[in-house]
């Protein structure tokens, strides 16, 4: 049931932020609600088709499209009061990744699939929203640029599943790593970590 609670916080969150990036492309309305649903349930959505693994989760739970539509409407009335609720978005959006993170790998083990599978599982369950709303938005997607982002997803899916394999109660599993992966994920955006660049000028002729 908690992990449920913070799922759907997560999926809200994911549509507010999503919405505001549509706007910011000048979308009508029913672009900003698909830039949300596509955006909260796409890493889910991807996983499954991938994995194999059906009904995928809009389509078993609908109302899902209905919380996720609903949030980026209105995050576009409130819209001019959001800059000063940023710490807190950017808080939920990295609660977000961890939360998306643990559910694919949790999906993965439950599949029986290889380890490494199920921690690509988890990254693409955390990233891959975010990635379709950049591509969509037309930007570079976050998990290429050299911020802590991806690496994040990876360290939270590594946490849960070696915890899982000590045979630690679930729950515990679940929070030490979505702790962790939170604790980095902002601790990045506070102090600027970044990841090292592969920068290459010349052409090639």
């Amino acid at each position: 049931m908690v992990l449920l609670a913070l799922y759907l916080v997560a999926i809200t969150a994911e549509a507010m932020t999503a919405a505001l990036a549509a706007g910011r492309r000048d979308m009508d309305w029913i672009g900003v609600c698909i830039i949300a649903c596509v955006t909260a349930l796409g890493g889910g959505s991807v996983r499954d088709v991938l994995l194999g693994h059906y009904p995928l989760t809009w389509v078993q739970h609908p109302e899902y499209l209905w919380i996720t539509a609903g949030a980026a409407m209105l995050t576009a009335l409130i819209a001019p009061v959001m800059r000063r609720l940023r710490s807190l978005f950017l808080l939920l959006d990295a609660l977000g990744l961890v939360v998306f993170t643990v559910i694919g790998c949790q999906i993965g083990l439950e599949m029986q699939l290889p380890i490494t599978v199920v921690l690509i599982s988890g990254m693409i369950t955390g990233c891959a929203g975010g990635v379709l709303r950049d591509v969509l938005c037309n930007d570079i997607p976050l998990l290429f640029r050299k911020e802590l982002y991806a690496s994040v997803s990876v360290v939270t899916g590594v946490l849960f599943i070696g915890a899982q394999a000590m045979a630690l109660h679930s729950d515990i599993s679940m929070l030490v790593a979505m702790t962790i992966g939170l604790a980095m994920r902002m601790l990045a955006l506070r102090y600027n970590w970044q990841m090292p660049k592969f920068v290459y000028r010349d052409e090639w002729r």
